[in-house]
């Protein structure tokens, strides 16, 4: 087994992984339950980019756009956090 067919084997192990997630994201029975689903799913994508990028043998560009990802992904969650941190004291 050569090292392209490992990657290749985690790159499809994290595929089905992220399916799974949206599960929990479109069914979860609470937001928080959703929110965590939302929070793992941007992981996987990390994780996914940055396989992607040993694969096709251009690390340092999927690494970036990696990074780019993970800052949106954590703003993203922070701003939906806030609303719902309003939304929860009857502010909003």
């Amino acid at each position: 087994m050569t090292i392209d067919n490992l990657f290749i084997a985690v790159l499809t192990g994290l595929t089905i992984l992220t399916m799974l997630m949206m599960i929990r994201v479109f069914k979860g029975p609470t937001v928080y339950d959703r929110l965590n689903g939302l929070a793992v799913i941007g992981t996987n994508v990390i994780l996914i980019l940055t396989v992607s990028g040993f694969i096709s043998g251009r690390v340092e560009m999927y690494v970036d756009i990696a990074i780019t990802y993970a800052i949106l992904g954590f703003i993203g969650l922070v701003v939906i956090a806030k609303y719902l941190e309003g939304e929860g004291n009857g502010k909003g």
